[in-house]
């Protein structure tokens, strides 16, 4: 055992009074003074000179003039002396004298021998002493008290540790702060309020202050969450620099996120050599994305060593990118084995690829189960694959649930095959919004159809306002998506606006639509530019569209090119729909009978 303590310990009664800034002259004045009362029979100089010199580790010195002031009845030296025995290695001895100071009234020697009696595993007396002790107002006994009683699970735990917490105990507030942190994360008291988490805090930030590390970490981490960088910065590099891996590794993100990426290598670095995991393995990353490919491997071995499987997980990223598809597999396969829900996935895909698609289900399942939404929808696509439709769709709306993308989309298509279009909106908007252009010219004809019909437009007439249907469209034509420009295009010459529907008809016809070049060719026909026309439906003509077709065809006829319009009309014949065929087999056979007459 320690000695008991600091010097309120050593020193109970506060007697001896010993200015921080005093220098070695001022003291051994000060002792020298002590001494001489001391020879003087003076009971209270002999209890502060032995404590003078136990602190100075003098026990020889010591010994006689505690004994001779606990003899007089001086519970500080009984306490003291106790100590004293202790530290010689006289543990029976020294609990003896802490007995007598503590029936005496001695709050630190209730405290040491609550201790000794706990090292012996009597915890019944351990937490009689310590009671006594912490009774008392001993903020040591106070801390020993809950810490006995945490070890038991006695819900008394957090009184104790609140008042030593409050009395400065750094330990103490630092242990109540987490206490009360797990409370609010299983659902207790405090959770989502601000007063919980601003007492959390309150508790974080006594510790840190104190130089407690791993509070100045959570403390960091709370403000980072808050969105206070700069302060959780000072917090994290002061636990950084008291030899804290974790606020290093920190303190490395940060920096990374701020742009200041060699600042951030340097504390990536701190942290890695001191064992962080999450560090080497950021290290690793970052040599990857400079090229570093032997660099960046050997960090994420070192993760791998650190016990961080995130480490594994990376190695096979790296392979896999480098086509040493055997290694990917070896490295998905041991982060997967060891947990690693997107390892699994990702073995998945890589057995799937390779045509293994018995071998890859087992781990889309592992991986699904664990959480990953990928794996998810990944397994919605193998089961529609082998047309397994109803299982696809249990798997797309487990990962839609969890805000995948495409999954809503999946799940959006099959509610509107299904006929039922409030629940199909619902998924299509959660796709949309996520960023899915399918989804969203999906939703804006959903929406489109409830529309009634719009006035015609008239010269004058002020525009109406966009619809949100409108929106969606908008939405995913911006996106690239060829349906929607056509729908835009068409919209946009609904209003009058030539110039703005032009744009969209030329979008979609040069991305390969057909329908938007043959609305283009019309745009352009109506404005006076037939030749120009006449390029884009025979690129859309050439794409399979038969009234593009047709319409070159009586382009050709009018200019009495005959053979080249009936060359048209033909393939208008052969291309449809049935109303066009039929109208381009009359043109056909007019231009033939024509040709040779």
């Amino acid at each position: 055992m320690d000695v008991m303590g600091d010097k309120a310990t050593l020193l109970e009664t506060g007697r001896f009074v010993q200015p921080s800034d005093r220098d070695e002259t001022g003291e051994a004045v000060e002792e020298a003074r002590q001494r001489l009362a001391a020879e003087a029979g003076d009971v209270e100089a002999m209890s502060v000179l032995g404590a003078m010199l136990l602190r100075r580790g003098d026990l020889d010195g010591a010994e006689p003039q505690l004994r001779a002031a606990t003899a007089a009845g001086d519970r500080a030296a009984a306490n003291n002396l106790g100590v004293l025995l202790h530290q010689r290695g006289y543990a029976d001895d020294a609990a003896g004298w802490w007995r007598i100071a503590a029936v005496a009234g001695s709050a630190p020697a209730a405290h040491a021998l609550g201790r000794h009696h706990r090292e012996r595993g009597d915890e019944p007396a351990a937490e009689y002493w310590l009671r006594q002790s912490a009774e008392q107002g001993h903020v040591l006994g106070a801390y020993a008290l809950a810490d006995l009683l945490e070890h038991r699970g006695d819900a008394a735990t957090e009184q104790w540790m609140r008042v030593a917490a409050e009395r400065g105990h750094r330990e103490a507030a630092y242990r109540l702060a987490r206490a009360l942190d797990r409370k609010a994360a299983e659902g207790g008291e405090g959770e989502g309020s601000e007063s919980g988490a601003g007492e959390v805090e309150q508790w974080y930030r006594q510790a840190a202050a104190r130089g407690h590390q791993r509070a100045a970490l959570h403390l960091g981490a709370i403000l980072e969450k808050r969105g206070e960088l700069k302060e959780a910065g000072r917090w994290y590099l002061t636990s950084a620099k008291d030899g804290e891996a974790r606020a290093a590794c920190a303190l490395g993100f940060l920096l990374r996120d701020a742009g200041d990426t060699e600042s951030a290598a340097v504390w990536w670095l701190r942290a890695a050599q001191d064992g962080d995991g999450n560090a080497a393995n950021a290290l690793g990353a970052l040599h990857a994305e400079r090229g570093e490919t032997q660099t960046a491997e050997r960090w994420y071995r070192a993760a791998m060593d650190a016990g961080d499987v995130n480490g594994a997980y990376n190695l096979g990223l790296l392979c896999a990118e480098q086509a040493r598809t055997a290694q990917a597999e070896q490295w998905y396969r041991r982060a997967a084995y060891a947990g690693h829900r997107e390892a699994a996935n990702a073995l998945a895909i890589l057995l799937l690829q390779g045509g293994d698609t018995s071998g890859a289900e087992p781990w889309f399942s592992k991986a699904a189960e664990a959480g990953s939404v990928d794996a998810a929808f990944n397994l919605g696509i193998l089961y529609a694959g082998r047309g397994e439709d109803d299982a696809a769709l249990g798997w797309y709306e487990r990962a839609a649930g969890a805000g995948h993308t495409e999954a809503a989309l999946q799940v959006g298509t099959a509610r509107l095959r299904d006929g039922d279009e409030r629940d199909a909106e619902r998924y299509l908007r959660c796709a949309a919004g996520g960023g899915s252009a399918e989804a969203a010219y999906r939703l804006a004809a959903v929406l489109d159809a409830r529309r009634p019909p719009a006035p015609a437009h008239e010269l004058g007439e002020i525009a109406h306002e966009k619809t949100e249907c409108e929106e969606w469209y908008e939405r995913a034509a911006s996106q690239g998506h060829r349906r929607a420009q056509v729908r835009v295009g068409m919209l946009a010459s609904a209003r009058g606006d030539v110039v703005e529907a032009a744009r969209w008809y030329r979008a979609a016809a040069e991305a390969g639509s057909r329908n938007g070049a043959f609305n283009l060719g019309l745009l352009l026909a109506r404005e006076g530019s037939e030749p120009e026309a006449a390029v884009w439906w025979a690129r859309a003509a050439e794409a399979g569209h038969g009234r593009a077709a047709l319409r070159l065809a009586l382009v050709y006829a009018r200019r009495g090119e005959l053979a080249e319009g009936q060359r048209w009309a033909d393939l208008a014949v052969s291309l449809g729909p049935g109303e066009v065929a039929e109208r381009a087999a009359r043109l056909r056979d007019a231009l033939r009978e024509e040709l040779s007459a």
